[in-house]
């Protein structure tokens, strides 16, 4: 049977696909433009978006098991619950969904609590689900590396509660185990979340001392305006996306994403090896500056 990944054409998504071909797995991608999607050959790559019915009407054809991947939008919720909706039309039992960690907690951030209420229509639905609930992407931070670099300040006000960072890598290798596990499941098989985290839980200082590390030089922690934080990001994104994201920074100061006992060694043990490192991610961006 046929894994559907949506967002396959994304930071997580293209992982994904890979780790399911890589396994022999027969994968449908849903991308909005094919011709630029540049997935692997093996892949079927069909046109199409979240809120295109027909097209995923025809994308469901065949398929057993769904990966919802969800962007940061502002209709995000809907374009979760109408996939959702066609793949129990079309029979799909299965879903491998990626969520955040802390969904159920950090309320007030408008894609976090989306994303719960996604969790809950998934469970209330029936499917034979994985909740994957990753820690904030280490590759976030290549989007700052030229204030790093530049400015010798690492800007993200991440605070000093901590954050369990995850490598994109690490996300999409998960997702392909679980993928290929609910695929094989029996029907009624019972929800399960996981929190997809790294091997460190890191503060603002903790970051800066390792781009210190990875560079020769001094990298000072900026500290945490999260009003500041909001009004660099008005430059490139709109103003609710940007609203959102310091909502998000704020709880980070307050609660941070700190895992649970014996989540590092579950998804130790679900690899089969370590987990990347912020150290590795670090001193990986250093070397191609």
């Amino acid at each position: 049977m046929t894994i559907l990944v949506t967002g396959a054409t994304g930071n997580v998504g293209r992982h994904v696909v890979q780790q399911l071909t890589q396994r022999g797995a027969k994968v449908r991608a849903l991308a909005r433009n094919p011709a630029s999607a540049n997935l692997p050959e093996s892949a079927e790559i069909v046109q199409g978006d979240l809120l295109d019915v027909d097209a995923l009407r025809q994308a469901f054809e065949g398929v057993s098991t769904l990966f919802l991947l969800n962007a940061v939008v502002a209709d995000e919720f809907t374009q979760a619950l109408i996939p959702l909706n066609v793949a129990r039309e079309a029979g799909v039992k299965r879903v491998v969904y990626l969520s955040v960690i802390h969904s159920d907690r950090y309320v007030n951030v408008p894609h976090f609590a989306g994303k719960f209420g996604v969790e809950r229509m998934i469970e209330d639905m029936g499917f034979n689900a994985t909740i994957l609930r990753p820690a904030y992407f280490m590759d976030n931070d290549l989007t700052i590396k030229d204030v790093v670099l530049g400015y010798g300040v690492y800007p993200m006000p991440i605070g000093n509660k901590g954050l369990a960072m995850i490598d994109a890598r690490d996300i999409g290798e998960i997702a392909a185990i679980e993928l290929l596990s609910r695929d094989q499941a029996p029907d009624g098989s019972a929800l399960t979340r996981i929190n997809v985290v790294g091997p460190d839980t890191l503060t603002g200082a903790d970051v800066a001392s390792i781009w210190s590390e990875a560079l020769g030089r001094a990298i000072a922690y900026g500290g945490d305006d999260t009003a500041g934080f909001e009004q660099n990001l008005r430059q490139f994104m709109p103003a609710w996306m940007a609203y959102d994201m310091r909502q998000m920074a704020e709880r980070f100061l307050t609660d941070g994403m700190v895992p649970e006992t014996g989540d590092v060694e579950r998804l130790t043990q679900l690899l089969g090896r370590p987990l990347r490192s912020y150290r590795d991610f670090a001193a990986e961006t250093a070397v191609v500056v």
